[in-house]
């Protein structure tokens, strides 16, 4: 780590990883180089690699940020609501996931490369915020939903949490796949994130 104040530090790990956003609205992970989020930096290239060793470490923090916005409407959703039922609940969830595309599309495309391709250290901090999404979580449906058991809740979150990853795919389809599933023979059928997030919630809470 360079030397220098935490506030310098941090403020650089954020531009990179604002560089790395910044690029991810127009290109693919694939395309992102190094040398791409380098140019969108007010300092050098090699620089980078004071803060991260790989392309995967960087998507990782962006990540980690995504999870960390997505914990904070959780929270709210948590502290302001004395009741919700599980309608109330499948819309407050799937309303919250509207907002966060990016962690949606990002999970969707390199989770395993990511995880793969960065230091533990790394990997640790994100695991550190994906926990306090369960933990967040978890407080959510102890509230909402006290009769549901600890299985119960246990069954939520391992259904839920991995449905996520294929939320972006499904509702984010380009012509040419829809072309593709034309020419197979596949009705496509379009469903809004918010339709498939908030159906999914809420069969799962009728079904726990």
């Amino acid at each position: 780590m360079p030397k220098g104040s935490e506030a310098l530090t941090n403020a650089r790990r954020e531009e990179i990883i604002n560089a790395c956003a910044k690029l991810y609205e127009t290109m693919s992970f694939k395309e992102i180089t190094m040398k791409e989020i380098g140019k969108e930096t007010t300092f050098t290239r090699t620089s980078i690699y004071n803060y991260f060793h790989t392309k995967e470490e960087i998507f990782l923090a962006l990540l980690q940020r995504e999870y960390e916005l997505w914990n904070e409407d959780l929270l709210k959703l948590h502290d302001e609501n004395d009741r919700l039922t599980a309608a109330e609940f499948a819309s407050e969830i799937a309303r919250s996931l509207e907002k966060r595309s990016r962690l949606l599309k990002i999970l969707s495309m390199n989770h395993y490369d990511m995880e793969e391709n960065s230091r533990l250290e790394k990997l640790t901090e994100f695991k550190v915020v994906y926990k306090e999404t369960i933990r967040i979580m978890t407080l959510c449906l102890e509230k909402f939903f006290p009769k549901l058991s600890e299985q119960g809740r246990q069954s939520f979150l391992y259904s839920f949490l991995p449905f996520m990853f294929g939320i972006y795919p499904y509702t984010v389809v380009t012509d040419k796949q829809k072309e593709a599933m034309a020419q197979a023979g596949t009705t496509y059928v379009f469903l809004s994130l918010y339709e498939l997030t908030e159906s999914c919630v809420r069969k799962l809470l009728s079904d726990p």
